[in-house]
């Protein structure tokens, strides 16, 4: 394909009656990369440096799940609800076996989907997420309410406060700004306030069984945190690499929720291990 992350059309595409938006670019013939967001964003949410770098060897679909941005249906408020959606939109797409990359939020859908749909998914990355019942994953300071500067929130949460840290978040905000024409519309209330519940509830610690299920979840996994993770401790990527039976973990140094961004060359060194494989 001759796109880009700047330059993929936003297409549409309907499964049960939901009107899907997505975008497709990279190397057409390999299995299928899917991108699942993070809270309270859009296709225009993913750095450019890692959607364009991975699509050099992988198709990379950009995908709105239902009731985000500019996808249509409601947003539901669980998890489990979110990872059917994602397999709904897979199933109208035609696509018979997947790799995920899974950012916060996406992370927690891309364990759910290949827990119950284990035969669509072949490769997982997992990015500053944790699993079901995680250390410290109440979410009590995100609110659906808009940022009155989302450049701001998205530095001091994505980023840590030293120099090296800083400026690499600021060459990330202009990175986001590349895309110029056909861009998404901000996520209304309504879908945050459900993924709000959705992450919460995710995050509540179950009576029993804490991590029973992660020894199903049999995929090669790759595991990315920041040892700064102000948003999903890091002992979360550890108690996942602790039960996972196929999985490596990486924790970047001087780095918050958005690691991946800060150690971009050698976040996409460490995909392309896992995807090659």
């Amino acid at each position: 394909m001759n796109h880009s992350h700047e330059t993929a059309p936003t297409q549409f595409i309907e499964g049960e009656g939901i009107r899907y938006a997505y975008r497709r670019f990279g190397k057409t013939g390999s299995v299928p990369l899917l991108f699942l967001e993070y809270f309270n964003s859009n296709m225009d949410g993913w750095d450019p440096m890692v959607t364009n770098g991975l699509a050099v060897d992988n198709e990379v679909i950009l995908f709105n799940n239902a009731g985000v941005a500019t996808s249509g249906g409601e947003t539901p408020a669980t998890v489990t609800k979110m990872a059917e959606h994602c397999v709904t939109f897979c199933q109208a797409l035609g696509l018979e076996t997947i790799n995920i990359v899974g950012f916060s939020l996406g992370g927690m859908i891309a364990q759910q989907l290949a827990l119950d749909y284990p035969h669509l998914v072949k490769r997982i990355i997992l990015l500053g997420t944790g699993p079901r019942g995680g250390e410290g994953m109440t979410f009590s300071e995100l609110s659906a309410e808009e940022q009155t500067d989302p450049i701001k929130f998205l530095l001091a949460a994505f980023f840590t406060t030293s120099d090296t840290s800083i400026a690499a978040g600021k060459a990330y905000i202009e990175r986001l700004r590349s895309r110029k024409e056909d861009r998404d519309p901000p996520v209304s209330k309504e879908s945050a306030m459900a993924q709000l519940s959705a992450i919460r509830e995710w995050g509540t610690i179950p009576f029993s069984n804490r991590y029973a299920r992660l020894k199903h979840l049999k995929h090669r996994i790759l595991i990315v945190h920041g040892n700064k993770d102000i948003v999903v401790p890091p002992i979360n990527g550890l108690i996942l690499a602790e039960h996972l039976p196929d999985a490596q973990l990486i924790v970047y140094p001087d780095s918050s929720h958005g690691t991946q961004y800060q150690h971009a060359d050698l976040f996409l060194k460490h995909a392309r291990v896992l995807l090659s494989e």
